[in-house]
Order: structure tokens, then sequence, then C-alpha cells
């Protein structure tokens, strides 16, 4: 039986993809990847020639049966996101799922993941903290941004460019004004910046702003 590799890749700087990443996608049959098109442009920079088959949220319900005869007939297969680890916030948890259930060897290579830079950054405690992801855009956002009020661990938040002013204004709102934040962008890229203050603080930094890049909040706890 083959194995499922977990291959993080880098979120932005090309050099932080590891040794045992390129190994692995040199030897594997073939490659799974979010955005063909984006890998196809790591993987020419890697000088790696494999094949390479979409595999993303809208479709993976239709493919992980077939990616899983694959693996039972003894084909090592990797899957890689457009940046980042999969499965954190990225198509990989229901391939990851399926293969357990049919004993399906897997292994993932630690490596390049946006949260972990972000809480170091922020000069706010990360000994404990709880890892939110993208909020939920329309229905059940409110309600979760109250239940998390109350939260005492350190926050993890993954927003879009266009919702940033919009979230900190909600964080304005449910944790105050004065709570302590740290507004991540573009990490390892040439314009990365980490802005740290108060919410209030913050929100007066970007407003009037052209606000470009992927982007990670940390939010202190409830003292």
């Amino acid at each position: 039986m083959g194995k499922l590799y977990i291959v993080p890749t880098p979120i932005g700087n090309l050099e932080d993809i590891t040794l045992r990443a390129i190994k692995v996608l040199k030897e594997v049959d073939l490659i799974l990847a979010e955005d063909t098109r984006k890998s196809k442009t790591l993987l020419k920079h890697l000088e790696i020639d494999k094949q390479i088959f979409s595999h993303h949220k809208f479709n993976e319900h239709k493919t992980t049966d077939g990616i899983i005869n694959k693996l039972k007939s003894n084909e090592n297969i990797a899957l890689i996101s457009d940046a980042g680890t999969p499965a954190i916030s990225d198509p990989g948890y229901y391939l990851v799922r399926a293969c357990a259930a049919e004993n399906v060897d897997i292994e993932c290579l630690p490596g390049a993941t946006a949260f972990v830079p972000a809480i170091v950054n922020s000069a706010i405690p990360c000994d404990k903290f709880c890892f939110e992801g993208f909020l939920p855009q329309k229905k059940g956002r409110q309600k979760r941004l109250t239940q998390l009020a109350d939260e005492e661990r350190t926050m993890v938040f993954y927003e879009s460019p266009h919702r940033l002013l919009k979230t900190l204004n909600q964080f304005k709102e449910f944790f105050g004004e004065n709570r302590d934040v740290c507004v991540c962008r573009e990490l390892t890229k040439i314009h990365e910046e980490n802005i740290r203050g108060s919410v209030e603080k913050v929100i007066n930094y970007y407003t009037d702003k052209t606000i470009k890049g992927e982007i990670v909040i940390v939010v202190a706890g409830k003292e």
C-alpha cells in the first residue's frame, strides 16, 4: 500500500521549503494541488517534473475515492495547498480522514504555516492560544464573536484584506477598544508588516489605507 504525504509549502518566501519536502515531492508518484497553476510555478522553481492533479474543496468529495484506490495500488501521493500546511484552513482534512478510515498510511511533514510566525511576532502571550481560522462570513459570525468575548487564551484569526477593517471594528465592539491585537500581513514576503497595539490604534492605522496581501490577526485573551 502507498502512503499519503501532507507537504507544507512556502507561504511567501520560496526559500522556506524544507529539504525533506523537496525530496518527497521528487519521489512521489503524483501530487495533489489546491490550484495546479500556482503549484506548477513552485514545482518549476524546484525543478520538479511530476504528475499533478487538482484536489480542492469543490471536488474533494468526488475525487477522494479514486485517490484512495491509487494509494491502495501502491502509489505514493503528496498533497499540497496553495501555501502553508494542507488542512489548516485549506483542503486536506476530508482526504486525511478518509485515508485513516481505510488504514492508509499518512505522514505529515513539518513546515510552513502562517499562524506560527504571526503569534510569535505579535508579542502577545503564546504559551496558550486557540486557532479560529476564518470567522463565519455571515451566519453565525456574531454568535461566535459573543462566545469568544470571554476567551482568556490568545486567539488567532485568518482574514482577507477587504474584510480586515470590518473584522477589527467587530473586535472593538465585542472585545473592547483597548484589547491588544497584532495584524500580521504578507508574512515572509518583502512587504511583511506586523502592526501591534490596541484594537482602536490598529483600526486608525489601517483606516484610509489600501490593504493587500494575506493577513493573520492575533488577539489577546480576556484578562
